[in-house]
């Protein structure tokens, strides 16, 4: 559907000597509310000078600087890769300087959703049974277990969600000990213990490094009724292990089948915070309304998780600004250092240049995108930074430190705990999960109309004019409600998640 606004472009800020543009803008196009005349053709969401910028002058967007100008350029021009160039970012940080707790609702006031209690008190969304891999060695038999649950097989467990096989690459010829080991056994112990699952299955070959009995006993997992072992050289064999495993899982369906909903407060939400395929609206529309949401959702006692820390880069000092205690600052700087010294010399994304869709969505460099990036955790204090895929015990904001590989994270944040994801693009990312149920939200109409089949949410009403942020982070706080109580997301209904799920591999392979 063709639009067109009273004013083709958004002032961010007036502070701002740039607008972007809401809709495709044709060379010689005057605009009045600015009083400039486009020089050339500027694509969606692309950044215009509103005035004259001198050479090594900074270019501010939102109020904040998101680079320099690397010539003279005239209002009208556009402000992308050729006229704004990175720099070094330079912070200088005050712990803790906009440190305000969070007055959260009292229990009786609380919103709630409906959720499956688990015996240790935790709650999932989702009712699923696992079916996991100690390494890739064991892949092969853990999918063929998993597909021969059918939907004609599940119709007698309306109740159990899916079985869902969680397969991964890594296992076998990595070093004995070290971080992808030791990242490796976090994820999938993590996925073994998350709410969303009643039970899980897991397959080994029996002579991979990630051993079963040593992975069992470092995550300290306990075989019984809901999580069975399953072990291809003792059974005698892929065939048999196959056979053997249907009727280990066939075993744990009656039992997973008897779960039910019930309603349970908010703050047992734990929500991934994710964004893929960002666009420059993003930081515009989707991702400051999904902050709103979050706000909501911890004045409700709940727990949002943020990662990606590489596209946080320029804006940790504001984070650290509102951590609960030096101590946290710190955590967030450290990891902001390390991926400073990890990527040194690379060509990534943290040293400036984003993705080639970012880029062509009108982000011009990696401050920019972070500006957008954070704004998915709203205003709530920070109250923890963790490590790849540890424990989340919330409530509040936390950061857990990630690559910024939407399944890497994702697989991080559910091990970690998170019972629900938040995902936001605009460019169009598909990833989905099962198990991990995900709710997508475009940052523009275009994108929302051209991918509704994954899209769940628009928040490229905001760009339209039609919503403010508030209530589009309203909408999303209730669409997250009614994910975690059993909607069903598009990438569910699609069938999304058998192989999404990635784990960070770091280390030696030998």
């Amino acid at each position: 559907m063709e639009r067109s606004w009273k004013c083709p472009v958004i002032r961010l800020d007036p502070a701002d000597n740039i607008v972007v543009a809401r809709q495709p803008i044709a060379a010689g196009t005057f605009i009045p509310e600015e009083g400039i005349t486009v020089k050339t053709d500027i694509p969606i969401g692309h950044k215009i000078a509103s005035r004259a910028i001198s050479c090594g002058e900074p270019v501010w967007k939102y109020n904040t600087v998101i680079g320099y100008a690397s010539r003279d350029v005239d209002a009208g021009t556009h402000m992308h890769n050729d006229t704004i160039h990175f720099d070094a970012v330079s912070e200088e940080y005050h712990f803790c300087q906009d440190y305000h707790p969070v007055e959260v609702l009292p229990p009786e006031k609380q919103h709630t959703f409906l959720g499956y209690v688990r015996p240790d008190g935790q709650v999932g969304t989702r009712n699923c049974i696992g079916v996991i891999v100690c390494s890739n060695c064991a892949a092969t038999v853990a999918r063929k277990v998993a597909a021969h649950f059918t939907e004609a097989i599940m119709a007698a467990y309306p109740h159990v969600d899916a079985v869902v096989p969680l397969i991964t690459s890594s296992g076998c010829g990595l070093e004995k000990s070290g971080d992808p080991l030791t990242y490796l056994r976090r994820v999938l112990g993590g996925h073994v213990k998350n709410p969303n699952m009643a039970g899980a299955l897991v397959c080994s070959l029996g002579c991979e490094t990630n051993n079963i009995d040593g992975f069992f006993q470092e995550a300290r997992l306990t075989p019984g009724p809901m999580l069975g072992r399953l072990v291809i050289q003792d059974e005698g064999g892929s065939r048999k292990a196959v056979a053997r495993g249907i009727a280990m899982v066939e075993a744990m369906l009656p039992l997973a089948e008897q779960c039910r909903r019930q309603p349970v407060s908010v703050s047992h939400l734990k929500i991934g915070l994710e964004c893929g395929g960002s666009d420059s609206f993003s930081g515009s529309s989707a991702n400051p309304a999904l902050g709103r949401a979050i706000d909501l959702l911890i004045k409700n006692g709940g727990t949002a998780v943020l990662t990606e820390p590489t596209e946080l880069l320029g804006v940790e000092g504001a984070l650290a600004r509102r951590a609960r205690s030096p101590e946290v600052a710190q955590k967030l700087i450290d990891v902001m250092h390390w991926w400073m010294d990890y990527c040194k010399g690379r060509d990534s994304q943290i040293n400036g240049k984003v993705t080639p869709g970012n880029n062509a969505g009108g982000i011009t460099n990696v401050l920019e995108k972070a500006l957008g990036s954070a704004k998915k955790g709203g205003s709530s204090p920070l109250n923890d930074v963790v490590g790849y895929a540890e424990p989340v015990t919330g409530p509040g904001l936390i950061i857990m430190n990630s690559p910024s590989y939407d399944p890497v994270s994702a697989a991080a944040m559910f091990a970690g705990g998170c019972n629900l994801c938040a995902f936001t693009t605009g460019r169009g990312s598909c990833y989905g999960s099962q198990h991990f149920p995900t709710l997508k939200i475009a940052s523009n109409t275009p994108l929302f109309e051209r991918q509704v089949d994954d899209m769940d949410l628009n928040a490229g009403t905001v760009i339209d004019g039609d919503r403010t942020l508030e209530q589009m982070g309203e909408e999303i706080f209730e669409a997250l409600i009614a994910a975690a109580s059993g909607k069903l997301t598009k990438s569910e209904l699609f069938g999304m998640g058998s192989d999404e799920f990635i784990v960070w591999w770091l280390g030696t392979t030998a």
